[in-house]
Parts: C-alpha cells; sequence; structure tokens
C-alpha cells in the first residue's frame, strides 16, 4: 500500500529540516534506535503548514472511519511543543474539513494569579477532549496528559499521534493498544505516521542499508500486532 501524499510530504519536509534523522540514536528508554524524529525542528511556515495538515486530514479520515475517533470538542497541545501544532490543526480542522472545535493547552507550572490554573484557552471542564502528541514510544506522556485534562474536568475521548513508533510498552505489548484500552477502544488513538511507513519510505527510495538497520530494529523492539 503506497503512502498518502500528506504522509510523503511529512517524511521529506522532517529530513529536509533534519527533524527526522536515520542514524544511531538513544532514546530516553535506553534504547538504541536507527532513528529519531524531533518535533522541535519542525519550525517554519511551511513545514507547519504540512505537518497541522497531516494532523487534520487524519483526525478528519479517524472521524469517518470504524472503529475510530468519537466527536470531541476541544483540541489539546501539551506544553511546549504541542502548542502550535494543536493551534495550527483546530485552523486547518475549520478551514480544509468544516470541523469546528476549541483548543487548549496546558502550562509546566500552575498560575497563581489572573485567572490562575494549569490549563489555557477553551475551558476543558465538562467538555470532550483530543490530545494530540508528536511521537509516542512508552505513551508515559500521554498518560500524564490524560491525568491533566481529567484533574481539570474534562474527559479525554482520544489522541492524535504524528508519529507511531510501533514499539511494545511497558507491558510487552504495543504502547499504543495500551492508550487505546485506557481511551475506550480500538480506533482512538490515529496516527499520521508509524515506523513501517518510514521503512516503506526507505524502501521505495532504494536506501536499503537504513532499511536493514530498522528492519533489525523492528524485529528486536516491534510491537508485531500493530504491523
Amino acid at each position: 500500500m503506497s503512502l498518502e501524499k500528506y504522509q510523503t510530504e511529512l517524511i521529506e519536509h522532517g529530513m529536509s529540516v533534519g527533524a527526522l534523522k536515520f542514524g544511531t540514536f538513544t532514546l530516553k528508554s535506553g534504547r538504541t534506535s536507527p532513528y529519531f524524529f524531533n518535533a522541535g525542528l519542525l519550525a517554519s511556515g511551511p513545514v507547519l503548514n504540512t505537518l497541522c495538515s497531516a494532523y487534520a486530514a487524519t483526525i478528519a479520515n479517524a472521524l469517518k472511519s470504524s472503529p475510530g475517533l468519537p466527536e470531541f470538542d476541544i483540541l489539546f497541545g501539551p506544553a511546549y511543543k504541542g502548542i502550535p501544532f494543536a493551534a495550527g490543526t483546530a485552523i486547518l480542522l475549520h478551514r480544509d474539513h468544516g470541523i469546528d472545535v476549541g483548543f487548549a493547552y496546558d502550562r509546566k507550572e500552575a498560575k497563581d494569579h489572573g485567572e490562575g490554573g494549569i490549563t489555557v484557552g477553551t475551558p476543558v471542564k465538562g467538555k470532550r477532549v483530543l490530545v494530540l502528541d508528536d511521537v509516542a514510544t512508552a505513551g508515559t506522556a500521554i498518560r500524564a496528559t490524560i491525568d491533566t485534562v481529567k484533574r481539570e474536568g474534562g474527559e479525554v475521548v482520544g489522541a492524535i499521534l504524528m508519529l507511531d513508533r510501533q514499539e511494545v510498552g511497558k507491558e510487552g505489548r504495543s504502547s499504543i493498544a495500551e492508550i487505546e484500552e485506557l481511551l475506550g477502544g480500538k480506533g482512538r488513538v490515529p496516527t499520521i505516521l508509524k515506523m513501517k511507513d518510514l521503512m516503506r519510505w526507505l524502501q521505495e527510495h532504494g536506501r536499503t542499508e537504513e532499511l536493514a538497520k530498522m528492519q533489525e530494529y523492528w524485529e528486536q523492539y516491534g510491537a508485531k500486532e500493530s504491523a
């Protein structure tokens, strides 16, 4: 199955600005990975447009899928990287897909003056919330954001990711599958790209050495049920 246009554009724009690299990288988990995606470097107008368009298209498709995403009221971008990504995606959901939702994010530290609180933007209390994040390995960051939204009175009904590394999580299964269970079932965590999509792009472009290293990593850490 060939990649969608927005997937190819995100891979190639990511590589052009050094956000997506192939090589040798040590992850927070301690694993040595043959690739790394630093979403913080997706920081220009054209690249943000590519990324947020891909987020918006993936959300719109997931809302139509079965099983897929349920309706939601607010797009939530965890600080700091998630803030511009969620804001841009909310704009493009409206402009390109006719989907109108609020936008919110959290602070790293609670504010004790003015309006106070830990979240900024559309109030999440009593609302259905979709969390927007970049890369999931063990799913730790998403779990923390779910807790934040719950404390503020919101209900997290799903999460949208830029990249699913398709690795086993804490319980020896796909971390995405674990988060889907937490959020209500299959289809609740759509992703723009998966590790297998990156491997498909490498194969299509004849980058055999990098592909071999990716395959080796997949054999060791890949969540086989997510393939």
